[in-house]
């Protein structure tokens, strides 16, 4: 049976879609309407309590019970463990992939969400601390990012779901105001990662 992927077309929705092409996991899209507060529907919150999309039922759960999973980085890691597919077994190698994953949770989608949220916000002088203190730190991770990619070709070495993970946020560089050519690792990496036909799939399947 597939499973349900409950989402909206969002950076965060976009890493369960990208993850479960490239897993080659059956799914079924049920549009969350953000913009409409469906995320506060009953129903909707008993699986994810934080009325925050993305979130899955997985009727093929373990001993083959259903199990729904919410956050989207919980829903990552219950993937790569579900089929063994970019998820690494190995303690030592799981931990660049936990790592980045981490970091792109923390950081690297809260910041440059909020840059998102200070775009639209009209009143200059409201607009105007938010917008560089967001933009800055946003510009900080790319630099990190770049950084790491520098010498690894992927963010763990081999494509993981860490790579899905930040690639869900990257995916909006232009919407957050960054040109890639000022990072050209991530660019090369970007690239790379877009030239994936299941990446390229999970990005095009509609969310919405």
């Amino acid at each position: 049976m597939p499973i349900e992927f409950y989402t909206w077309n969002t950076p965060n929705g976009r890493k369960i879609s990208v993850a479960l092409e490239e897993m080659g996991l059956p799914y079924t899209v049920h549009p969350v309407n953000i913009s409409k507060n469906e995320q506060f529907a009953p129903s909707f919150l008993k699986i994810s309590p934080n009325n925050r999309i993305p979130a899955i039922i997985d009727p093929d759960g373990p001993g083959g019970a259903p199990i729904s999973v919410f956050e989207s980085g919980a829903i990552l890691i219950y993937l790569g463990q579900k089929t063994g597919k970019f998820y690494p077994t190995d303690p030592r190698k799981q931990v660049p992939v936990l790592e980045w994953l981490m970091w792109q949770m923390g950081g690297f989608g809260p910041m440059p969400g909020q840059v998102h949220h200070f775009l639209q916000v009209e009143n200059p002088a409201d607009q105007r601390y938010g917008l560089e203190r967001y933009s800055k730190e946003t510009r900080r991770l790319y630099g990190v990012l770049d950084r790491r990619l520098a010498d690894h070709a992927f963010v763990a070495d081999e494509v993981s779901i860490a790579d899905f993970a930040i690639l869900g946020w990257a995916w909006r560089h232009e919407r957050h105001k960054v040109d890639l050519a000022d990072f050209p690792n991530v660019k090369r990496w970007y690239e790379a990662m877009m030239a994936r036909p299941a990446t390229a799939k999970g990005f095009e399947v509609a969310l919405s």
